[in-house]
């Protein structure tokens, strides 16, 4: 199991010692209900159970993924971050919704966060290239490279959902998986991507009717 390395102990759910990040957990609440038997086990520290957990939703989540980074490498590395911040945070999972529901909130969240980051990096990348041009020290140029993945698809063969979906343009993708695969309301995605929440259902319709424009083939 590839996510192993980097577990930590899950004793920390009770002593609250466990690594915070910006954004809210996905789901908390205080009433307490039955809960399937890994799940219960997993938050007691059983790593053997949530191991099995792994490989129960694991392969659904990687689809969630894709979705949400566009290419199978960077949904592979966002599968991994999901889970340790699932192991992480486990302890508040308390059965309001069905588990695998609260694992896609929680890539949902991990996903936002990285973005984020990478979006400051790459706004403190353009402030310096730019510092430096005014100086007449030198030029920055960065070339969008477009992904050729797309364009290597055999025409002939069905594109399969999985596909179809990391094909979407940036913003229809993320608005789709956002809305309907991991259950946001238009007004929470506007609220996350710093969109307009018409532009949230303009994003939506556009990633439907390319969908079933792509499947229909």
């Amino acid at each position: 199991m590839s996510f192993g390395r980097k577990l930590q102990p899950a004793h920390r759910h009770q002593t609250g010692c466990a690594p915070s990040l910006d954004l809210p957990d996905p789901l908390t609440g205080n009433a307490s209900v039955a809960l399937d038997p890994l799940v219960r086990a997993a938050q007691t520290g059983d790593a053997t159970a949530f191991a099995a957990l792994y490989d129960a939703h694991a392969p659904r989540l990687f689809a969630v993924c894709v979705g949400l980074a566009g290419n199978r490498v960077d949904a592979a590395e966002l599968l991994q971050d999901t889970f340790v911040r699932a192991w992480e945070r486990l302890g508040t999972f308390r059965g309001e919704s069905a588990f695998p529901t609260w694992l896609h909130r929680v890539a949902v969240n991990v996903f936002l966060l990285q973005e984020r980051t990478r979006q400051r990096r790459v706004q403190r990348v353009a402030t310096e290239s730019e510092l430096i041009s005014n100086a007449g020290v030198g030029e920055a140029h960065t070339t969008a490279v477009p992904d050729a993945t797309t364009s290597a698809l055999d025409v002939g063969l069905r594109v399969d959902l999985e596909t179809a979906i990391a094909r979407l343009p940036d913003g229809a993708r993320r608005v789709f998986v956002l809305y309907d695969i991991a259950g946001y309301e238009h007004a929470e995605i506007a609220q996350q991507l710093g969109i307009a929440e018409g532009t949230s259902k303009s994003h939506l319709f556009r990633a439907r009717r390319l969908l079933r424009g792509m499947l229909d083939r």
